[in-house]
């Protein structure tokens, strides 16, 4: 079966990645996924409560960010999927995380 595919405006063939996971541990809650989304798929919820350890101690960081970037583990508040159905797969949220913490697959039609 194949994917789900679209044509740009300039008649090009091109297949949507659509959302499939968001990893709260790594998300810093500065909201740009929010922002840049042009859907109903994020929404920014309070942190705390929440059991999103992270094996960055025992193991180290990971990422080539730098950590001095006014976040810190208890910020307030994280992102969470609100409506991945809603999600066309033009990935604006990917490009603008500076955690990748997601991640975004080809779908088959429904």
């Amino acid at each position: 079966m194949s994917n789900i595919t679209g044509i740009t405006r300039g008649g090009t063939a091109y297949t949507p990645e659509f959302i499939m996971t968001l990893d709260q541990t790594k998300c810093i809650g500065c909201g740009r996924c929010f922002k840049t989304c042009p859907r109903d798929v994020f929404d920014l919820v309070d942190r705390e409560g929440m059991d999103l350890t992270t094996d960055d101690d025992e193991y180290g960081d990971d990422d080539d960010w730098d950590d001095d970037d006014g976040f810190s583990d208890d910020a307030s508040m994280v992102m969470s999927l609100k409506d991945a159905l809603d999600c066309i797969g033009c990935k604006a949220c990917i490009k603008v995380c500076p955690k990748a913490c997601m991640t975004h697959e080809a779908q088959p039609p429904a």
